[in-house]
């Protein structure tokens, strides 16, 4: 979603042009003596000057789609209703399982829940791209689901196919439209769809900024906090699983990322292989204290266990889950060797060097030849 639509923008868009008109009228004819009339005009350019950035950042925060809404950019937004306890999943159960430890029990699995969708109202996301309201069962998360189906998914010759799926994950800051809006994830990935280069996966793009104040909660579950892990991959999963024709089994599962987003693709897929077979991280890192927002970074133990090389290292079966994971030096390519070097069969582990900046430009441009990988691990079918 875009900072658009509210009175504060109107206001923003509104005072700009106002803020200039008002010094020009008013600079020669500001009474009093010199001291006062030094000050006034002084006040004149600080507000053309406020009023002029803040319009900057408003456009490039559109353009870009990092924030969503006005509560994410002023740390105001808070979307964990509770932290109950998150019960463990069967160590097969497929993707989205919600049980506890008999969660293979038919009986001890919770209705499923039939979410109403919508549009995404933002000029930027496509329209074929929909929106719902996930009230987390297990995590206690709140938040906004956006999804979009690919082309074959209406046609009558697929109405009994079940469909594999992409969990796509933004950066920090960022929001639940920016794979649409910025990357162009379904513009781009239609008509190779169409043309079978790549798989008809399901696209799905959950909220990840979860806690107000500017706190980052690294796609983990942090005890008293927020279960950020559960809402991603728990209660999300179960929503795509409950409204659509999604294939249930790990095979057919994978997630993609990008910045903090490739770093959550990338831990999470390796923490949880019977729920994901693949992960595409672009331009990520292992430690978590890499950002600075991170409260997993800043507790010992979280941060040493949410590093996907020691997740590889405390395996005690080695995950069955193949990794693009791209990078250049100094950001990103580093990380993806390291956990090259860690990774032990049946992890496979492929890594591209990038010469570009950490920009959504970048990550843009690779969606089609990571999507085209993700097929061969997750083949049409």
């Amino acid at each position: 979603m875009q900072l658009t639509g509210t009175p504060f923008f109107v206001l923003t868009v509104i005072l700009v042009p106002v803020s200039i008109a008002v010094a020009l009228l008013f600079w020669g004819k500001v009474p009093g003596p010199n001291p006062v009339r030094i000050l006034s005009r002084l006040v004149m350019i600080m507000f053309c000057q406020v009023t002029a950035v803040l319009m900057v950042f408003v456009m490039v925060n559109n353009a870009n789609l990092i924030y969503g809404s006005w509560d994410d950019l002023l740390g105001t937004g808070d979307h964990v209703r509770a932290v109950p306890s998150v019960p463990p999943a069967e160590p097969g159960a497929p993707a989205g399982q919600n049980g506890g430890q008999n969660s293979g029990d038919a009986a001890k699995q919770p209705p499923k829940v039939a979410q109403k969708f919508g549009g995404v109202n933002d000029p930027a996301v496509p329209g074929d791209v929909q929106k719902t309201e996930l009230k987390g069962q297990v995590s206690g998360v709140d938040g906004e689901v956006l999804v979009w189906l690919p082309p074959q998914y209406n046609d009558p010759a697929f109405k009994d196919k079940k469909f594999p799926v992409v969990e796509l994950i933004p950066g920090y800051p960022g929001s639940s439209s920016t794979w649409y809006g910025t990357l162009k994830v379904s513009e781009q990935l239609k008509p190779l769809m169409q043309q079978g280069k790549v798989a008809p996966f399901i696209l799905v793009s959950p909220r990840t900024l979860l806690l107000g104040n500017h706190q980052d909660a690294g796609c983990t579950d942090i005890p008293g906090k927020v279960n950020a892990d559960a809402w991603l991959t728990r209660d999300v999963p179960q929503m795509v699983l409950d409204n659509f024709r999604a294939d249930p089994s790990a095979d057919r599962w994978a997630i993609a990322g990008y910045s903090a987003g490739a770093h959550c693709a990338a831990k999470l897929s390796l923490a949880h292989p019977n729920r994901y077979r693949a992960a595409v991280s672009m331009s990520g890192y292992n430690d978590p204290a890499s950002e600075g927002d991170s409260l997993v970074g800043k507790d010992p133990k979280l941060r040493e266990a949410n590093n996907p090389v020691n997740i590889l290292k405390a395996a005690q079966t080695p995950p069955k889950v193949s990794l693009f994971i791209s990078g250049k030096k100094g950001d990103g390519l580093e990380d993806a060797q390291a956990i090259q070097a860690a990774a032990k069969e049946p992890t496979k582990v492929q890594i591209q060097e990038t010469p570009g900046p950490h920009s959504t430009e970048l990550w843009k441009g690779m969606v089609p030849s990571a999507f085209e990988w993700l097929t061969g691990v997750i083949p049409v079918q």
